[in-house]
């Protein structure tokens, strides 16, 4: 808030906001909440708005999109976010009112969960563990927005029943460790089998944990705007590894002198 506020203080509003009109004559603010929010603390007595009418379910979507553009964004609240947008776009695909045909055909070529990722920042597999989120208790979602519980682990676990998380809460404090990916795995396999015991809990916590292998996955979004159009993912790819090596072998010639 304090850089909008600076950035408006100086340039003014540069990106309008977005409303819809209500029944009642007044207006609804879609986006650009933050923007109004600086301006009314500088005192400002307009906003620049773009006036868009559109029905609950689209701004719904359009707020959601609008939001994903900021830097820093909670799981928690990215989690909410694709709920709001999921069950937004679940309307509209239930309705026949649309006035829409182009949405009502996108509608019936694709999933919700594909709908979804237009215009978002992850993939349609990462958005379903953010959607995942939404069944963990209050306690373990703030862990994982807290980093002491990484995502994919967290969308395992929240397979298991809000006794079972309960559960593995108090083991967590008691053994003050967080369940890797494999231990989140195997307790979601064992609770789906309905086995899943305090003692069961305690005992994979308790574990000594392994070595998590992963692989380093780089957005193409943010690499692809190093390199020229015409490069193919595989061409970039290649020269990724090329500059790796010069950069290894630099690292080595520095080490010897």
């Amino acid at each position: 808030m304090k850089m909008i506020t600076e950035s408006i203080r100086s340039v003014g509003v540069l990106v309008p906001a977005i409303a819809r009109p209500l029944p009642d004559g007044k207006y609804e603010l879609i986006s650009g909440h933050r923007r109004k929010r600086a301006s009314e603390i500088l005192g400002l007595s307009t906003l620049p708005v773009i006036i868009r009418v559109v029905d609950h379910d689209t701004a719904t979507v359009m707020m959601v999109d609008s939001n994903f553009q900021r830097e820093e964004i909670l799981p928690s609240e990215r989690a909410r976010a694709y709920k709001m947008k999921l069950e937004a776009i679940k309307r509209q695909g239930a309705r026949n009112d649309l006035t829409s045909d182009q949405l009502g055909q996108k509608l019936e070529r694709k999933s919700s969960r594909a709908l979804i990722a237009e215009n978002s920042p992850d993939s349609s597999t990462q958005i379903q563990r953010y959607l995942r989120l939404n069944e963990l208790i209050p306690e373990l979602l703030r862990m994982v927005d807290d980093r002491k519980i990484a995502l994919t682990p967290a969308a395992e676990i929240s397979y298991l029943t809000k006794e079972e998380q309960e559960i593995l809460l108090v083991t967590i404090e008691s053994e003050m460790a967080t369940p890797s990916l494999s231990q989140a795995q195997r307790m979601k396999h064992i609770s789906r089998e309905g086995k899943l015991t305090d003692e069961m809990i305690l005992q994979i916590m308790s574990e000594k944990k392994k070595p998590e292998c992963w692989d380093l996955v780089f957005p193409m979004n943010k690499v692809s705007k190093y390199f020229p159009k015409s490069y193919t993912p595989k061409r970039m790819e290649e020269t990724i590894y090329g500059l790796l090596e010069g950069w290894r072998n630099d690292q080595s010639r520095r080490e010897k002198t």
